[in-house]
């Protein structure tokens, strides 16, 4: 059984590597077979392969940057809500995110992300 710290040091340490972008540092936070889904249940991404596929392209984005706002967790799940910066077609932008992530065996096992509106 996962127990909150347990749970909640992948999800910081792969947040430390998206913000460094650090591809290689993010997916040791990451089990292999992994899923990464937009809220409730739109497949984004199966696996690692995937997952590192999708990272890459967004790692190269310019004004990336996620912002931690607030973290919780209960048992192995971890919900953070994060200020994400992006580069968007007509420019940098921000929108907030809620993720939320399932961790066994000290990687992530599971994540939804929910994505509120543009702000800026």
């Amino acid at each position: 059984m996962t127990n909150d710290a347990e749970a909640e040091l992948p999800v910081r340490m792969q947040l430390d590597a998206y913000n460094a972008r650090d591809i290689e540092a993010f997916m040791r936070c990451w089990a292999d077979d992994c899923e990464c889904r937009e809220f409730p249940d739109t497949l984004l991404a199966r696996g690692a392969a995937e997952v590192r596929r999708r990272h890459v392209a967004r790692f190269q984005e310019p004004h990336l940057f996620g912002e931690l706002l607030a973290r919780f967790s209960v048992g192995n799940l971890v919900v953070d809500r994060e200020r994400v910066t992006r580069s968007f077609p007509d420019g940098p932008g921000e929108v907030e995110v809620i993720a939320i992530y399932q961790v066994e065996g000290s990687k992530i096992l599971r994540a939804w992300f929910k994505s509120g509106p543009r702000l800026s």
